[in-house]
């Protein structure tokens, strides 16, 4: 990007900014242009720490004194520096304002996985796809490094789960408040296995009733609950069939292109094939069989009515077949970590039936709740988002099948 574009970026932005009656769309183009100039502004930080790296030894010092930043946040520039000087093309693309330091830091963590013999090939690989990582969001490109970083690792993701098995990590703390916080990082099949097993305890101990102190707000409750499941769990007090994983198989009755059904196993994370299978053996497996956003067969009781407000293991199962993820457009958020909304809220008289319930991240639950976002669905669950600006978007049948 020459200086010229950067001036006018930034007179384009003052403009905006400096506008009392301003439409929508002129606050967008200037946003484009922020983030054109924030990818511009870390270009020339790279190249000045790459500079500074042939000057001094300790170039991580002088970069958190200047930048007043950590050690680690100069550390991590410099690592971003490195990798612009292996991939030319996206250092240019960084320039120009095509890419953001989200692109270049997946590049960055991909080569991690990596040999030194390995990496030089990576680099190139990854200076080839420009043209991805300009079109791609930054979630979407990492997926496509990783993908990169597999093909060059050769394996079938057994030594990928070995590395993760040794990663696995869990830390403890007391904080201001006197409240005990753990953080964990858990390989694949351990994570299936604690989630399925807090879902079920959830499920066996609190359908009926929640304890005293429960939360009425939907994303809180679920947190307090799944915290109760798991002191339960260490009373020895569980719900279901101890040390057994739930698998779904989702059917999809109408996948365009294909001679038949097509199934895929619905698991959030990429578990190596011989392992889902060894899993499977010591697993409760569940087929759920959807068509064009109808879901034709599920085990379970999917419609609840008015008994219970929290949604069972079967409803999950099914919109599982059903979502991804988060049902609102645009959004990235894995089905795992939704919870799962009553369309005609449970205080207005909604049932805790399969056809009222679907799934939405913290921050769009928050949205509905709170910011009066409204939402529709219709027979096969075509999806109507009302926002409070009069903004409408709509959506067809989910695609389970969508990436």
């Amino acid at each position: 990007m020459e200086i010229t574009s950067v001036v006018e970026r930034v007179r384009h932005i003052a403009a905006v900014r400096g506008t009392a009656s301003v439409d929508a769309v002129a606050v967008e183009s200037a946003l484009v242009a922020a983030r054109e100039l924030a990818a511009w502004t870390e270009a020339q930080h790279a190249g000045l720490v790459t500079q500074l790296s042939s000057l001094v030894s300790f170039p991580e010092s002088t970069i958190a004194s200047a930048a007043k930043t950590t050690l680690a946040g100069a550390a991590k520039s410099k690592e971003r520096s490195e990798t612009l000087a292996e991939t030319p093309k996206l250092a240019g693309a960084l320039a120009d304002g095509a890419v953001t330091s989200g692109h270049i830091d997946a590049v960055t963590r991909g080569a991690r996985h990596l040999p030194d013999a390995d990496r030089a090939m990576f680099f190139e690989r990854m200076d080839s796809l420009i043209e991805v990582a300009e079109a791609a969001s930054v979630d979407q490109y990492a997926k496509r490094v990783a993908l990169e970083v597999r093909r060059i690792q050769r394996d079938d993701g057994l030594d990928r789960l070995e590395r993760q098995r040794r990663d696995t990590r869990l830390s403890s703390w007391v904080d201001g408040e006197g409240m005990w916080n753990f953080r964990g990082r858990f390989d694949p099949v351990t994570g299936v296995k604690l989630a399925s097993k807090l879902d079920t305890t959830v499920e066996a101990l609190f359908a009926a009733a929640v304890p005293d102190g429960c939360p009425t707000d939907p994303i809180e409750k679920q947190r307090f609950l799944q915290a109760h499941a798991l002191v339960r769990l260490l009373e020895g007090v569980g719900g279901g069939r101890p040390g057994r994983s739930e698998f779904v198989v989702v059917i999809d009755a109408d996948a365009d292109g294909q001679p038949g059904p097509v199934a895929e196993w619905s698991i959030p994370v990429e578990i190596p094939a011989r392992v889902v299978a060894d899993l499977a053996g010591d697993a409760d497996v569940h087929a759920v069989v959807v068509r064009n956003g109808v879901v034709l067969h599920a085990p379970g009781e999917l419609d609840l009515g008015r008994a219970t407000r929290l949604a069972n293991r079967a409803q999950r199962r099914a919109l599982r077949g059903l979502y991804r993820g988060c049902a609102i457009p645009g959004c990235t958020v894995a089905f795992d970590r939704c919870q799962l909304h009553h369309v005609l809220w449970w205080r207005h008289g909604g049932r805790t039936d399969l056809d009222n319930l679907i799934p939405v991240c913290t921050k769009h639950h928050a949205k509905i709740h709170h910011d009066g976002w409204i939402i529709e669905l219709g027979a096969n669950r075509e999806l109507t988002l009302r926002l409070p600006d009069g903004t409408v978007r709509a959506t067809g049948p989910p695609g389970r099948r969508a990436a």
